[in-house]
């Protein structure tokens, strides 16, 4: 269903979520710079070394490249980026496919400690709330953000074909 966002009117409640939405991005945001204060990151060093953590536990390993978009950063400042939590002992790179030139960005076991003494420390109330909610509640919340997920993903896919 293609809907004009400027020609439909917003209800109260759809106004909200995306507010809520926002909301929790920026809550994120800012868990991911204490992380680097944690670790003594800069705030988008400690943005990478997230992304890497969280992409590694869902099983799904970084590219570089992948880390790249994720992030906004051009491939050479993503390179020297990676450079630095691999001289600081948060990062390695591996080359675990048959292709020897694609290479795959793993968390050592120094920086999985530091998250999860972070974790314990900050976590609290969110895996609290999480583990607190009715499955069906958490499986429509997953639902419903896949979809907005999937309505972002191909929203910035529309706007990289355009050049801009």
């Amino acid at each position: 269903m293609d809907v004009d966002p400027l020609d439909t009117a917003w209800t109260e409640v759809e106004v909200a979520v995306m507010q809520r939405l926002r909301d929790w991005a920026v809550a994120f945001d800012e868990l991911n710079r204490h992380l680097g204060a944690w670790v003594d990151l800069t705030p988008s060093d400690a943005n990478a070394l997230g992304q890497v953590l969280w992409a590694e536990r869902a099983g799904e390993p970084l590219s570089p490249a992948e880390l790249a978009r994720r992030i906004g950063m051009t491939s050479g400042a993503t390179s020297v980026l990676v450079d630095r939590l691999e001289s600081a002992g948060h990062v390695t790179r591996h080359r675990e496919s048959t292709d020897r030139r694609r290479v795959t960005l793993r968390t050592t076991e120094t920086a999985q400690r530091a998250n999860a003494a972070f974790l314990g420390f900050a976590g609290q109330e969110i895996a609290s709330t999480l583990r607190g909610s009715a499955p069906d509640e958490t499986r429509a919340a997953l639902a419903f953000l896949d979809r907005m997920t999937e309505a972002a993903t191909t929203a910035n896919a529309r706007l990289a074909r355009r050049g801009r």
